[in-house]
């Protein structure tokens, strides 16, 4: 194997190649334009996250996410101290008009609503858009799953309708390739780009220039598209047994919200059923399920469950909603 070179410290901002495949990713895929210096490598979206957070906000100052949401981002801005105010959703993604009037930076997930599913629409972002510029406010723009899409075309990104530089688009290879990896980034606004860069440098200095350079060297050569292509497929099974379970043997007691996009799929209860109850008949056949009532804050929770086929094979979501739809008659009559 023969060495880089004599080993330095590398630039907080990431590999070149890597920046340069990412921009290039990002521009053929999303319709996202930047340079290859307009890219920062992190160590994951939650890094992205974090940095963010970090150099937009104070102390009391107002940040918003979405009700229901993502928990995670919830704690990383609360962590800075922020004044967290949850803003509820409906059938076109966050409702703008929610929103407090002083927040500072607005955290969202517009290609795909996490949990729910759904995509923001054209005309929600355009209102957000518009609402942030008058307030100097921030968009976090989180894209995760977007490369997994299975029906329509694809949304335009905030980022790539953001005149007026505000938006902080983040992704992550976390979903498309695995977790493990440790790899994610973002394309923040010009007017960020030098302060997060010094406050990545002040935290860990840089990523693992190894793995980076390896990364950029699958995507570059065609791997990485090679591999979404073959992933594609494989949760487009995955998803497609999901459904058919959801509107046939489970029809009677679930309600699925249908995503264009991503590796999970929600799906709301029917009455009399409850989330509680579900999740425990289930586990006691050991099928671990997630209820949608731990990602809301303010909002009354829409019973309902969260069901992810990222790490779970066709066959293994067949056998386990067959033995589930045996048992909601009895969990339907203790109810």
């Amino acid at each position: 194997m023969q060495s880089r070179g004599r080993g330095t410290y590398r630039d907080a901002a990431g590999e070149q190649e890597l920046r340069l495949a990412i921009s290039r990713y990002l521009a053929f895929n999303r319709a996202v334009a930047s340079n290859w210096e307009d890219v920062i490598v992190t160590q994951g979206a939650q890094h992205a996250l974090d940095l963010i957070a970090r150099v937009t906000l104070r102390p009391g100052d107002v940040a918003a996410i979405e009700d229901p949401g993502y928990p995670p981002a919830r704690a990383c801005l609360t962590a800075v101290g922020a004044k967290v105010v949850a803003v509820p959703v409906d059938a076109e993604g966050l409702i703008v008009s929610k929103l407090p009037k002083h927040a500072r930076l607005v955290y969202v997930t517009p290609s795909h609503q996490f949990p729910l599913g759904m995509p923001m629409s054209l005309a929600r972002r355009v209102e957000l858009l518009e609402w942030a510029q008058q307030r100097d406010a921030v968009i976090i723009e989180d894209d995760y799953d977007c490369e997994y899409r299975f029906e329509g075309r694809p949304m335009e990104p905030l980022k790539s309708l953001d005149r007026t530089g505000l938006v902080a688009y983040v992704g992550t290879f976390s979903k498309t390739i695995f977790p493990e990896l440790r790899v994610g980034y973002m394309v923040p606004p010009a007017s960020l780009f030098d302060t997060l860069c010094k406050a990545r440098q002040i935290g860990d200095w840089h990523g693992c220039s190894l793995t980076q350079t390896a990364l950029s060297s699958f995507m570059l050569n065609g791997d990485f598209a090679k591999h979404l292509k073959r992933m594609h497929k494989l949760y487009a099974a995955r998803r497609a047994s999901l459904l058919a379970h959801l509107q046939g043997d489970l029809a009677r007691w679930f309600e699925p919200i249908v995503p264009t996009a991503g590796i999970h799929m929600a799906a709301l209860l029917k009455a009399p059923l409850t989330e509680a109850a579900v999740i425990e008949a289930a586990r006691d056949e050991s099928i671990a399920l997630h209820g949608l009532a731990p990602f809301y804050v303010r909002a009354t929770p829409q019973p309902g469950l969260v069901f992810g086929y990222g790490g779970i094979e066709a066959e293994q979501i067949d056998t386990a909603l067959a033995t589930l739809a045996k048992l909601l008659p009895r969990v339907e009559s203790r109810t």
